[in-house]
């Protein structure tokens, strides 16, 4: 073998000995994002509540459910109530290297993307955001036209920070490294500092 030749090696891994993401101390969203999350979810089932309620008893409307419309009651409670307890367990964690964020109450959902994937990084709030003082980061990796992972439930001074933070990671990861002092570069002639 040549020297300077990598060898290519793909040893097994123990899956017992991998580290658990479930270790990691993830933070609360903020408080505001509770009442933020009961409204949104309360005020979608009370306008359906509502449509149920109101729809048989108008004057072009010839149906006679009787107390059926009532039902949507049953799903408003029950969608508000996973609401506020998906809005007490979510949470979310800047690592070294990545970023996880965990949410869901019966279909519980956790994801960690790696700084080393992420390619843009934005902060959003809708009307609703803004007057609770939320933000969401969303954050894009290659290939997608969506977010991969958006982190909802953060005030706006905390959210701006981690995108500042998340951008500072890409950066420094994939910056070029500048020419040693006293290296000479190429130039063009259509280079405007040449000269």
């Amino acid at each position: 073998m040549m020297s300077g030749e990598t060898v290519f090696s793909n040893r097994g891994v123990d899956a017992t000995e991998l580290p658990d993401y479930r270790d990691v101390a993830l933070k609360p969203v903020v408080a505001a994002y509770l009442p933020h999350a009961l409204l949104t979810t309360g005020g979608f089932w009370a306008v359906v509540v509502l449509i149920a309620l109101v729809a048989p008893r108008l004057p072009f409307v010839e149906l006679d459910l009787g107390w059926w419309p009532a039902l949507a009651l049953v799903p408003a409670v029950w969608f508000t109530v996973l609401s506020w307890m998906d809005a007490r367990r979510r949470g979310w964690a800047l690592r070294e290297h990545d970023l996880i964020y965990r949410s869901g109450v019966i279909w519980r959902k956790t994801v960690v993307v790696p700084f080393a994937r992420i390619q843009h990084v934005e902060t959003a709030s809708g009307p609703l955001e803004r007057w609770f003082g939320l933000m969401r980061v969303k954050c894009f990796t290659a290939g997608g036209m969506m977010a991969d992972l958006t982190v909802e439930g953060l005030d706006e001074a905390l959210a701006q920070q981690v995108r500042q933070y998340l951008l500072e990671q890409i950066r420094d990861d994939v910056e070029p490294e500048s020419p040693p002092a006293g290296a000479v570069t190429n130039r063009t002639e259509d280079d405007p500092d040449h000269g």
